[in-house]
């Protein structure tokens, strides 16, 4: 091949790969707003409610477009009985070895003016992209399985209840080799993987048989490693008191798996170095001065522990909607939200690749 019809076709090669991330960062912005977005999309999308509802019915008719195995899995939650469903789409359900990507899609705090921009519209706007460009993808040796969990923010209710109605087959949940979840992953400083707690979750199912493998974090990390570049990649946090380097609490719906014995990571988007309200915790997302009545940047804490309110926190406040994270945040929100689609459909093109063992 002579030298200038090889440049031609890296040339080629080059702008062929540049349309199609275009389109990919396309779709994604237009999955957020059409699902966070108050003036086109559909909101505030509290458990139980209509607009939860909308919010199913958005989901089923995507994963329906992109001809994948749609399965509705309705149940009730609470005192005054509401309902809610998980909507789960598998790439291949003949296929017996499952990985499982999950994101929630509920949001809550509408009294604050929270319309879950960030927890959890962009797990669900990177979810339902990355579900689009492997839903044709006919080669692999395992099923990827999409779950939208209902219902998360009042109790983890839709994850519960689908490891609740699995714990009764344990054949089919030892087909699921991996969970990774998929909430907030974008609008704090940085970009996290963890593993589960060293310390077992409280468990909620019968004989749990906790799993805290790091083997599917490890996997992650990798990935983003190869994927965004030492500068870009996901973070591991290092250890602080409560929490070992690298793990997490069980405040999402990773919890329920890792209880029934399924390695699982869980990426999201915070900020472990600051000292929030309740300890280096990850609670407080971002130093940004806007989400604080008065940050102490020398000792990366709050000016005044005993009046502080806002706590550098996104989630379930005011912040947490398009138009306000546009201004405090240029461009970030949906940067976040790109890198992690790329590392997930490399990872999930490649899931033998990666997940190897820890040595």
């Amino acid at each position: 091949m002579n030298h200038s019809l090889a440049t031609l076709l890296i040339f080629i090669m080059l702008i062929s790969h540049c349309a199609y991330a275009n389109a990919q960062d396309n779709l994604v912005n237009q999955i957020h707003r059409e699902v966070v977005a108050q003036d086109i999309g559909i909101g505030a999308r509290e458990a139980g409610s209509k607009a939860e509802k909308n919010t199913a019915k958005y989901i089923i008719k995507s994963f329906n477009n992109m001809g994948l195995n749609v399965t509705e899995q309705d149940f009730s939650f609470g005192k005054k009985d509401l309902k809610s469903k998980n909507i789960i789409a598998d790439t291949n359900p003949l296929l017996k070895k499952t990985i499982v990507l999950g994101a929630h899609y509920d949001s809550t705090a509408a009294k604050t003016g929270s319309l879950g921009a960030t927890d959890n519209g962009a797990g669900l706007a990177a979810m339902l992209a990355i579900a689009h460009s492997l839903s044709s993808n006919t080669t692999l040796s395992y099923n990827i399985r999409f779950i939208a969990f209902g219902a998360e923010e009042v109790g983890l209710q839709g994850s519960k209840y689908y490891i609740k109605q699995l714990a009764s087959k344990p054949e089919k949940l030892d087909e699921i080799v991996a969970m990774i979840n998929f909430d907030t992953i974008a609008g704090g400083d940085f970009v996290y993987v963890h593993s589960a707690h060293t310390t077992p979750y409280r468990c909620d199912i019968e004989n749990p048989t906790y799993n805290s493998n790091t083997q599917t974090r490890q996997a992650l990390l990798n990935a983003s490693k190869h994927v965004l570049g030492e500068k870009e990649q996901y973070v591991i946090h290092p250890k602080y008191k409560g929490y070992p380097e690298g793990v997490t609490g069980s405040w999402s719906d990773h919890a329920p798996f890792a209880c029934a014995g399924i390695p699982i990571a869980y990426v999201e988007s915070t900020n472990f170095t600051i000292n929030g309200k309740a300890g280096f915790d990850g609670y407080s997302q971002s130093v940004h001065p806007a989400l604080w009545d008065c940050y102490d940047a020398k000792n990366n804490t709050a000016c005044d522990r005993q009046t502080e309110k806002k706590w550098g926190n996104i989630w379930h406040s005011q912040f947490d909607r398009i138009d306000k994270l546009s201004q405090l945040f240029p461009n970030r929100i949906e940067k976040q939200i790109s890198n992690n689609v790329k590392v997930l459909i490399e990872l999930l093109s490649n899931f033998d690749q990666y997940n190897q063992p820890s040595h």
